[in-house]
């Protein structure tokens, strides 16, 4: 009986889970509110997001992401920059209600661009140092361009349509992540198509899809965010 029960146990634990499965096929959900303010007139500032991120439409937690940093503006130019700090809880997919934390500190350049009477770029270069629970020390680096092309007018402003894209793919720092496991250095791509409107002159909304590709998984997902000058 204690034989059978062994073998019972190995099987078992060589299945794979419901909770380590993605489901490529399952649309997810992104809610989020990104803000940024300066001080006065002068080069200093802060900005960051708060992001609640569910592998379903709003049930199956995926992330909490709690991230702010302070920012810089040099003189006599448009580049910003980011010294910042972020908490993530990740949940595992399905039913389980299994939770991870990480802490990471990360540095950002943005460089905006305007092309023409309606197209707005912006280039964001970001490098992250994360302590993730039961890992060793791990860094990643990370670019992304946005574009938004304004389609009622010239400027992203109150009252204004405009069109949204974005970008972003992730590179791992380090292979390996302690206890003899490794991951790719490939980490992820972002790919991200939607639309936005003007509510205030430092208020905007904007709602689209998003395709998120890791080594292992695609997945797609909603977004619904809002973005805060004040």
């Amino acid at each position: 009986m204690t034989r059978n029960f062994l073998i019972v146990a190995m099987f078992a634990l060589a299945l794979p889970t419901k909770a380590q499965e993605v489901d490529g096929d399952q649309l997810g959900s992104w809610y989020m509110y990104f803000f940024q303010k300066r001080f006065g007139e002068s080069r200093f500032g802060i900005q960051g997001d708060y992001q609640f991120r569910f592998w379903n439409t709003a049930t199956d937690l995926e992330q909490v992401l709690l991230r702010s940093g302070f920012t810089y503006r040099p003189e006599k130019t448009n580049i910003l920059f980011t010294l910042g700090y972020a908490n993530i809880t990740t949940g595992a997919f399905g039913d389980s209600d299994e939770t991870f934390n990480e802490n990471r500190m990360y540095q950002e350049a943005l460089i905006p661009q305007k092309l023409g009477a309606r197209f707005y770029l912006t280039h964001r270069f970001r490098y992250e140092q994360r302590w993730i629970a039961d890992q060793d020390f791990r860094t990643r680096y990370r670019y992304n361009i946005f574009v938004n092309v304004a389609l009622t007018g010239t400027e992203l402003k109150k009252g204004v349509l405009y069109f949204a894209l974005y970008n972003e793919i992730f590179i791992n720092g380090q292979r390996t992540i302690g206890n003899d496991r490794t991951v790719e250095l490939f980490d992820r791509n972002r790919l991200y198509l939607g639309m936005g409107y003007g509510l205030l002159s430092n208020l905007r909304i904007q709602a689209g899809w998003m395709n998120q590709t890791t080594d292992i998984w695609s997945k797609g997902q909603t977004q619904l965010s809002i973005h805060h000058n004040f």
